[in-house]
C-alpha cells in the first residue's frame, strides 16, 4: 500500500487541533477587547428555557445530518447502508472541518463512498451530484433571500448603516460568484457536453506550473465522462428528492442561530427570524474564502460582527460581548462536534479500509 493512498496520511493531530487553536484563540481575542460581565446582569436567563432551545439546536444540526444521510442512500440508488451513509457523512464533515473552505471534503469524499463498496465511476457520480445540488441551493437560495429581505437590511450595520456596498456584500458577492461559476461548469459537464468539459480541462492542467497535475485530472475526467452517464438515466422524481433532502438539510443548519438566540432572548417578530436566517446564509458564502480550516477565526470574527446588532439586548454597548459568547456557544454546536466525531472514528475507519487484509 502507498502511502498516498490513504486520504488522511497528511492529517495529523495537528491539524486537528489547529483550527480549535485558531478558534479559540479569536473569541479569546475578542473577549479581551470587548468583554464586559456587566452585559449579562440584564440577560434574562430561564434555565429551562436555555436548557430546551439549546437542545433544540442540536437537533438542528442533527436534522441537517441526517438530510445528508437520506440524500447519499438516495444518491447510491440505496446500496450504502444507514450506517455506511453515517460513517461517510461524518469523514466528510471531519475532513471538510481540518482543511480551507474552499477546499472543503469533496476532494476526497470520492474515496470515502468508494471504500464503502461502491465503484469508482459511481462514487464519483454520487460526490459531484451532492456538490452540485449543495451549491445548487445557495444559487437559488441567496435571490430569493435578497428579494424577501433586500440588500440594505442584509448588508448595512453598524457602521455600515445606510450603504449595503461594505465589505460584508463584496465577501458574499465573490464567493456566490465562485459557487455560480462552479454550477454552470458542473452543469455543462454532468448534463451536456462531458467529454468537452475534460478536453478543457485538460488543456487547461497543459499550462507549465499545472502540469504536474495532468495525470490526476484526466483520470478525473474520465470519472465525469462515467457520472454523466449515471446521472442522466436519472428521472425526474429523483432529482426532486434529492434536491428536497439537500433543502431540508441545508435549512435546518441556518436555524442554529435562531435557536440558540431563543435559548436567551425574546426576539419580538417574525422578520427578525427571518433576518437571522438570511443573514446565516450570506455567512456560509462568506466562509467560502476564508483561507483558515473550517473558517476558524473568521468565522467566529464575521458572527460577532455581522450578527451582533441582532443580539436584543437592553444596551447596544454591551452587544458585543454578548455577541462573542453567541459566536462561541455557535461553534461549539455546528463545528467542533465534528471534530471530535471525525478523531474518533478516522484510526478505526483507516485500520478497517487500508489495513493489507483489507487491501487483498
Amino acid at each position: 500500500m502507498k502511502h498516498s493512498d490513504n486520504p488522511f496520511s497528511s492529517i495529523k493531530a495537528s491539524k486537528i487541533i489547529f483550527p480549535i487553536i485558531i478558534g479559540l484563540g479569536v473569541v479569546a481575542w475578542m473577549f479581551y477587547r470587548e468583554f464586559n460581565p456587566e452585559a449579562f446582569k440584564s440577560m434574562p436567563f430561564v434555565w429551562w428555557r436555555v436548557f430546551i432551545f439549546l437542545v433544540i439546536a442540536f437537533l438542528c444540526m442533527f436534522m441537517r445530518d441526517f438530510g445528508y444521510i437520506v440524500r447519499i442512500r438516495l444518491l447510491s440508488d440505496n446500496k450504502l447502508t444507514w450506517l455506511q451513509s453515517f460513517r461517510i457523512i461524518m469523514l466528510w464533515e471531519f475532513t471538510s472541518a481540518v482543511t480551507p473552505s474552499a477546499i472543503g471534503g469533496t476532494s476526497v469524499a470520492i474515496l470515502f463512498v468508494n471504500k464503502e463498496g461502491i465503484s469508482l465511476g459511481k462514487s464519483s457520480s454520487i460526490v459531484l451530484a451532492t456538490s452540485f445540488l449543495d451549491e445548487l441551493y445557495f444559487i437559488f437560495m441567496f435571490p430569493i433571500l435578497l428579494l424577501a429581505v433586500n440588500a440594505q437590511t442584509l448588508f448595512s450595520i453598524g457602521e455600515h448603516t445606510g450603504s449595503f456596498l461594505n465589505e460584508f456584500f463584496w465577501f458574499a458577492a465573490i464567493g456566490y460568484g465562485i459557487k455560480l461559476i462552479y454550477v454552470i461548469i458542473v452543469s455543462y459537464g454532468l448534463f451536456v457536453n462531458p467529454r468537452g468539459l475534460k478536453w478543457m480541462l485538460m488543456q487547461i492542467f497543459r499550462l507549465r506550473f499545472l502540469r504536474r497535475w495532468r495525470h490526476p485530472i484526466n483520470e478525473a475526467g474520465y470519472e465525469i465522462v462515467e457520472s454523466s452517464r449515471e446521472l442522466k438515466r436519472k428521472p425526474f422524481s429523483f432529482w426532486v428528492k434529492a434536491f428536497g433532502s439537500t433543502w431540508f438539510s441545508w435549512t435546518a443548519r441556518y436555524w442554529v442561530v435562531n435557536m440558540i438566540l431563543l435559548a436567551f432572548f425574546v426576539l419580538p417578530h417574525f422578520s427578525q427570524h427571518f433576518l437571522i436566517f438570511a443573514r446565516q446564509f450570506v455567512m456560509w458564502i462568506m466562509q467560502l474564502i476564508a483561507p483558515t480550516p473550517g473558517g476558524s477565526g473568521f468565522a467566529e470574527a464575521i458572527f460577532t460582527r455581522y450578527l451582533g446588532d441582532l443580539i436584543p439586548v437592553s444596551d447596544m454597548a454591551m452587544a458585543g460581548s454578548v455577541a462573542v459568547v453567541m459566536a462561541l456557544i455557535w461553534r461549539f454546536i455546528s463545528y467542533y462536534p465534528y471534530l471530535i466525531v471525525g478523531a474518533l472514528m478516522v484510526p478505526k475507519w483507516i485500520n478497517s479500509k487500508f489495513s493489507k487484509k483489507n487491501k487483498k
